[in-house]
C-alpha cells in the first residue's frame, strides 16, 4: 500500500504545472510563496463585489452593451469589482467561428473593455476571452483577464484543462479543436483579496485549486464558466462549494445562462460561496441577466483557517503515510 501511494504521489507531481513556471502577480516577485493565511498587500478586510450573468451571442456590440450595464449596476451597488463569465464578449455557433473571432489582448475588442473598467473606476474579471494564439494561428487561447480600475491589465491566465467531453445526455464538445491549453497557474492581488484564476472545466481538477490556495496564497477562487445544462444540473453548485470548503477560500463563479444559438445553451446560476461552503450571493432568477452581490470578509476566512488548520493537518497526514513533502 505504501508503494502504491508513493507511486500516486509521484504521478501527481509529474502532471502538475511545476511551481518554477508559475506566474504570480505580487509586490515582490523575488519573495517566497505566501503562506495560506497570508493575504494581498494593503487589502481591506471587507469589500463588496458583484458576480455577473448574461447570455452572450455572436453579436459583439450587444454583448458589450450588456457588460456595460452590468458594470454600471455593480458601481451603483458600491462594488469594487465585477466578475464576468467565460465568453463574455462572443459565443459563436462553431469552433471555426470562435477561431475567426479571436484577437490579441492589444486589439480593439479588449481595449474597449479596458476603457469600460477605467470609465467606471471598477476592477473587472473578464473570464474566457478568445485570445489569438501567436504560436498556433489556427487556434486560440481561452484567456482570463484581470483589469484594474485604471484600465490596465494586471494578470492573465490561459485555461489549462480543455473540455473534450461527450456530455451524458448532452452534446459532444471538443475544445481542443480550436483552443491551445495554457501552461501556468496564476494568482494576483485585487481590492477584494488575492485571486486564484481558473476557467470553467478547470473546476473538476481540485489539485490546481489546492496549489493556488496552499502554495500561492489565493483567498478567492474565480471560476468564470459556460457550463452545459446537463453538467450544471448535476455538478455545478456541488463542485463550487467543494472547492470552497476544501481550500477554505471564497469562490466566485460568473456564468453564462440560457440559449446562445440553436446549438448551444448554458446552465446559468452565477454564485458566490464563502470559505465555509455557504452560498452568500446568487441571482433570484438563475437564468436572468444581471448581478448578485456579496461581501468578501477576509477576517472570516482567516478565522476558519485558524480554527481548522487544514494545511498543517495535510502535512501531518503525509508524514504519517510516509509521502514526500507537498509541492
Amino acid at each position: 500500500m505504501t508503494t502504491f501511494i508513493g507511486t500516486l504521489a509521484k504521478l501527481f507531481q509529474q502532471h502538475l504545472p511545476p511551481l518554477k513556471q508559475v506566474r504570480c502577480f505580487c509586490a515582490n516577485p523575488a519573495s517566497t510563496m505566501p503562506s495560506p493565511t497570508e493575504g494581498s498587500l494593503h487589502q481591506p478586510q471587507r469589500s463588496k463585489v458583484a458576480v455577473g450573468q448574461m447570455t452572450s451571442t455572436s453579436d459583439r456590440e450587444a454583448n458589450y452593451i450588456i457588460c456595460q450595464q452590468l458594470a454600471q449596476a455593480a458601481v451603483a451597488e458600491g462594488c469594487s469589482m465585477l466578475f464576468l463569465p467565460e465568453c463574455f464578449s462572443f459565443i459563436g455557433g462553431s469552433p471555426a467561428e470562435s477561431t475567426a473571432a479571436a484577437s490579441p489582448l492589444e486589439g480593439p475588442i479588449m481595449q474597449r473593455y479596458l476603457k469600460l473598467a477605467q470609465s467606471n473606476r471598477l476592477w473587472l474579471s473578464l473570464g474566457g476571452f478568445q485570445e489569438h494564439c501567436s504560436t498556433d494561428p489556427q487556434r486560440l487561447q481561452n484567456c482570463h483577464v484581470i483589469v484594474d480600475d485604471t484600465g490596465q491589465i494586471v494578470s492573465t491566465y490561459r485555461k489549462v484543462h480543455l473540455f473534450d467531453v461527450e456530455v451524458f445526455n448532452g452534446p459532444v464538445l471538443k475544445e481542443t479543436t480550436c483552443t491551445v491549453p495554457g501552461k501556468q497557474l496564476v494568482t494576483c492581488d485585487s481590492p477584494a483579496g488575492k485571486l486564484g484564476l481558473t476557467v470553467c472545466y478547470d473546476l473538476r481538477f481540485p489539485e490546481i485549486y489546492q496549489l493556488l490556495a496552499w502554495h500561492m496564497g489565493a483567498q478567492i477562487m474565480l471560476v468564470p464558466s459556460a457550463f452545459t445544462v446537463a453538467t450544471g444540473k448535476a455538478h455545478w453548485e456541488l463542485l463550487l462549494r467543494a472547492r470552497a470548503v476544501e481550500c477554505q477560500c471564497y469562490v466566485i463563479a460568473a456564468a453564462q445562462a440560457g440559449r446562445h444559438n440553436e446549438k448551444r445553451e448554458s446552465y446559468g446560476h452565477s454564485i458566490i460561496v464563502d470559505p465555509w461552503g455557504q452560498v452568500v450571493g446568487k441571482l433570484k432568477d438563475p437564468l436572468a441577466t444581471g448581478i448578485a452581490t456579496a461581501e468578501i470578509n477576509l477576517e472570516h476566512l482567516q478565522q476558519i483557517r485558524a480554527k481548522m488548520p487544514i494545511v498543517k493537518h495535510r502535512q501531518l497526514g503525509r508524514e504519517c503515510l510516509a509521502l514526500p513533502p507537498a509541492l
